[in-house]
This record gives C-alpha cells, structure tokens and sequence, in this order.
C-alpha cells in the first residue's frame, strides 16, 4: 500500500476503504510544506498563523483552533501558503468532523473584535458656549427692558433747560414748615420771553401742588411735585399742556404776563397754553 504524497492515478489496495488510504489533512499539509522547501516559521510568518496551531494542524490536532469554522479557516490558508487545492481538505474536515458546520452569524462571532466607540465625557465646550449665550441675551433683554421702562423718565427735560428728576408725591412725605414767600427771580427773564415761542413758568405760592408739563408733541417736560416756593418755567415753539394738582397753591405766568384765573384750592386743573396772548385751553 502507498501513502504519502501520490500520484493521483495511484490506487489503493482493492479491500482497503478510500478513508484509510487517504493521508490526513495535516500529513498532507505537512508534505507539501516540506516539500515547497517552507519551514514552520515560514509559513506561520506568511500566513500569520501562530506556529503552535501550525505545528498542531500537521499533528491533526485541530482543537487549539477553537473551533470548526476556525479550523477551516487556518485549513484554506496553510493549503494556499504550500500551494495546495484547499477543497479536497475541507471536504476531508467536514467528512471527518460531521458535515459542514453551519453559517455563524458574523456580527456575533466578531462581537469581541469589534472596534466600540470611545466614550465620551461632557462636552464642556458646549455647555460653556450655551451658558455664555444665555447671559449675553439675558443682559440684552434687561437692557432692552430697561430702555423701554424708562424712555418717559428721559423725556423729562423742558426745551432749553437742564433735566428734571421725576419727584411723585408720597403720603408719609414730611411736610416743610410754611416758609416765607420767596421773590420772583424769573420775572424779568419772563416779560422778555421770545415771541416766537410760548413760555410758561409755574410757581407754588400757596403751598405745594403736583404738576405735569407735555410739549406740543406729547413729550413729557415735567412730572412730579413742587414744594411751596418752587418755580418752574417751561417753553415750546407752539403750545404747552399743564395738569394742576392744586391748581389753588399755583400762580401762573404766560409769555410774560400773570394769568389771573380763580383757581380753587385743591382743584384739579388741565390748561394749554400757545403763543401770543394768554389763553386757558
């Protein structure tokens, strides 16, 4: 009987089963190793096959593999590395080894290979991008709040004068003690009021008096209290709008000259005045 690496037309003893004669997958590898003039070292360095499966696949021990689609695997590889038909040997594994194993899903068997992404920690970047923006438009919003809660107070300036600060009257305010009328400093700058412009100066003689003052286009001059000998003098190119509170503590000088008008003490009194001769609106 001849084994080893023969002829294809070699046949075998008649009586003796072809499995018996066949050499075993790794003689024949092993054969044709030897025969391609490849060492272990060569072929595990070529096929990247570690030398102990080498080695134990020539012996036909095929459990170090871990596995029949592995053992197949490093079969078609070494038969490739010495130049043999990997077919005939995996159809000799498979006889060998009951049939052909069955498809394994890739996913799992490389699950643990699987390169997993790299966890991340909090993107501080973001969060601090986002908090800036927050404060950035939180102080715009209040600045633009601001503006629009107290654009009237920055209207308060009579035409040619310096602004006036808003004084609202207070019920727990103290009350000044009566004092002595004072003189009219602004008579004289009054009776030479232009005549192209109305000026109107408001003056608490009798006591104090809250008064508001608009110009001809609504804008707020003045808003707030005058205490018992304090002047006020407005003036507008067409017309100024007064609201009393008191219009009995009040005296009134228009474009120079005294309105003479019986106010009554504690009267509410809306009046409008314009150019040329003194008129109540």
């Amino acid at each position: 009987m001849s084994i080893g690496n023969s002829p294809e037309d070699e046949r075998p003893f008649e009586g003796v089963p072809q499995e018996e004669a066949r050499p075993s997958i790794g003689h024949t590898l092993k054969q044709a190793r030897l025969a391609a003039g490849l060492t272990v070292d060569d072929v595990s360095a070529a096929t990247r096959v570690r030398i102990v499966i080498v080695h134990a696949i020539e012996a036909d021990d095929f459990a170090p593999c871990g596995g029949d689609v592995y053992a197949r695997g490093h079969i078609r590889t070494l038969a490739k590395a010495v130049h043999l038909d990997p077919g005939p040997l995996l159809e000799q594994y498979d006889a060998d080894h009951g049939g052909r194993p069955a498809p394994t899903p890739a996913a799992p068997m490389f699950e643990a290979e699987r390169i997993r992404p790299e966890r991340r920690g909090p993107n501080w970047t973001a969060a601090m991008v986002a908090a800036i923006v927050a404060v950035v438009g939180f102080v715009a919003f209040t600045a633009f709040k601001g503006d629009a809660d107290g654009g009237g107070s920055n209207q308060q300036v009579a035409e040619g004068g310096a602004p006036e600060q808003s004084t609202s009257p207070s019920p727990s305010a103290t009350t000044k003690k009566p004092a002595d009328p004072k003189p009219d400093p602004t008579e004289s700058a009054i009776a030479a009021a232009p005549r192209d412009k109305v000026t109107v100066q408001v003056a608490a003689v009798d006591g104090r008096s809250w008064i508001s003052a608009k110009d001809h286009n609504g804008r707020l001059l003045f808003d707030g209290l005058l205490e018992q000998g304090d002047s006020k003098t407005f003036q507008d190119s067409s017309k100024v709008n007064l609201v009393l509170g008191d219009a009995g503590a009040i005296e009134l000088h228009v474009n120079g000259k005294k309105i003479e008008d019986d106010f009554q003490p504690g009267a509410v009194e809306r009046l409008t005045y314009t150019k040329g001769d003194p008129q109540v609106g």
